[in-house]
């Protein structure tokens, strides 16, 4: 079999080196526009701040490929597809036949129409980082567009560098699609502390060599970032004559209309959903690798249960599910003290998670996802969920008492039962288990909960649990 995948971003990479995992057999043939080895987007806000280089984020590099028979193609965009030769085509002519082809080609900065957007920097992907990072060396304060997750990211970044920056957000509160207005505030005052001024209700009308203008007047920076979200990238799909809506439709197969193309990641539209964070583009690139390879025919994309998390330096935040319910529609449990930069909310229907916002450093944040994950039923004490270290009862579902099929780290699927299989094979600490599951990698954030289960089996050694 000859397998194309066009594009080497995470869900690509994903997709390549899960179908190896399955069958050696099949020919694979990677893609790439970018001339960069893979490398782990979630991870770019490190590079940005200084405490990561392109080395450290890097997924697969030459020799991967090469021990794992894999022709890789980078710097190569393709630019068609032949639907009816089963090839596709790059930009300098070279065409490639497929049997199956995989689809990954994510998505793009949105870049506002507004006069002298073109003085600003997006900020997407590595060779965008660099410019960044080459700017702020020269510049005298920084102004980023954008308050969600990556316009934080990159604030927070520059901060750290000692580079005054301003955030502009049109919306009134931070990241507000996964935030309610306390969390919000909560997460402007942590920054602000941080050294980012945040200016929120700012809609951007130009920008300058002085800045940015906004209604109401200048916002002085001579380096400007772009965080203004992101479109999924459809154009091949769509020049090929695929189901293209605001990304390529597909089914539960995350197939296209095409039964030989499939479309993974951040440019596929599953059941009139598109989704941008890392959990979903590998959940679709296993169940891809299944079918294709046949290791699992009946495998299946039902939709993914979304957990956001933001880990800048000295900020931490974690959203799912519902959390703009309000006491008329469920049972809201909540405490909130900006002092401490603290705010934690649980939303509550039919005595089940629904929705969590944590703002600020939390022992809870394994527990309430599994629980979130799950559907299981919580216990009477709400505030134990809220603060686990004021009840001596042991949470039912916390992550060293769930059962081993229950998923600790969403970004690479690892299971509690993979993690105890690692253990029983000698990994006594955080980096083996990561080494063996790939565990942690992806955001970071599932370290804490990997890391008690870890202690807690050597802890119980000898002990059947």
């Amino acid at each position: 079999m000859r397998l194309v995948v066009v594009g080497t971003g995470m869900a690509g990479s994903r997709v390549v080196s899960d179908v190896r995992a399955r069958d050696k057999r099949v020919r694979v043939t990677v893609f790439g526009a970018e001339t960069w080895q893979p490398y782990n987007r979630v991870l770019l806000s490190n590079v940005l701040a200084g405490t990561a280089t392109p080395e450290i984020v890097r997924l697969h590099d030459k020799a991967w490929y090469a021990e794992h028979g894999v022709t890789a193609e980078l710097g190569a965009e393709v630019t068609a597809i032949d639907r009816d030769c089963r090839t596709v085509i790059t930009a300098d002519g070279r065409r490639e036949p497929y049997d199956v082809l995989v689809l990954a080609t994510g998505s793009r900065p949105f870049v506002p129409p507004i006069p002298g957007v073109e003085l600003a920097i997006p900020f997407r992907t590595l060779d965008d980082c660099e410019k960044i990072v080459e700017a702020a060396g020269r510049a005298r304060r920084a102004v980023v567009v954008g308050g969600g997750l990556l316009g934080i990211e990159a604030a927070r970044g520059l901060a750290g560098r000692g580079l005054p920056v301003t955030l502009l957000h049109v919306a009134g509160h931070l990241m507000e699609r996964q935030l309610d207005a306390e969390a919000g505030l909560v997460l402007g005052e942590t920054l602000t502390a941080l050294g980012v001024e945040i200016r929120t209700g700012a809609e951007v009308t130009a920008i300058t060599e002085a800045g940015v203008e906004v209604t109401g007047g200048l916002v002085e920076g001579d380096l400007v970032v772009l965080a203004c979200g992101v479109r999924p990238v459809v154009d091949l799909a769509r020049d090929a004559g695929l189901h293209v809506e605001r990304g390529i439709v597909v089914d539960d197969e995350m197939r296209t209309d095409d039964p030989s193309i499939f479309a993974v990641g951040e440019c596929a539209q599953h059941d009139g959903q598109v989704y941008g964070l890392v959990a979903p583009c590998w959940e679709q690139a296993a169940i891809v690798a299944d079918l294709i390879t046949g290791a699992d025919t009946a495998a299946r994309y039902r939709g993914s249960r979304l957990v956001t998390r933001l880990k800048a330096r000295s900020v931490e935040l974690a959203a799912m599910g519902e959390t703009h319910l309000t006491e008329a529609d469920a049972e809201i449990v909540s405490f909130s003290h900006r002092r401490t930069g603290t705010y934690r909310k649980l939303v509550i229907r039919n005595d089940r998670l629904v929705g969590a916002i944590l703002v600020g450093e939390s022992a809870a944040v394994g527990t309430l996802t599994q629980l979130y994950d799950r559907g299981g039923p919580l216990p009477g004490d709400r505030a134990s969920l809220l603060f686990p270290g004021l009840s001596s009862a042991p949470v039912a579902d916390s992550p060293v008492r769930m059962p081993d099929a229950a998923k600790v780290c969403r970004c690479n699927n690892v299971t509690k039962g993979q993690i105890r299989a690692c253990w029983e094979e000698g990994a006594r600490d955080l980096a083996a288990v990561a080494a063996a599951t790939r565990a942690t990698t992806g955001c970071g954030g599932c370290a804490d909960a990997v890391e008690g289960i870890v202690s807690w089996l050597c802890e119980q050694e000898g002990v059947s649990v």
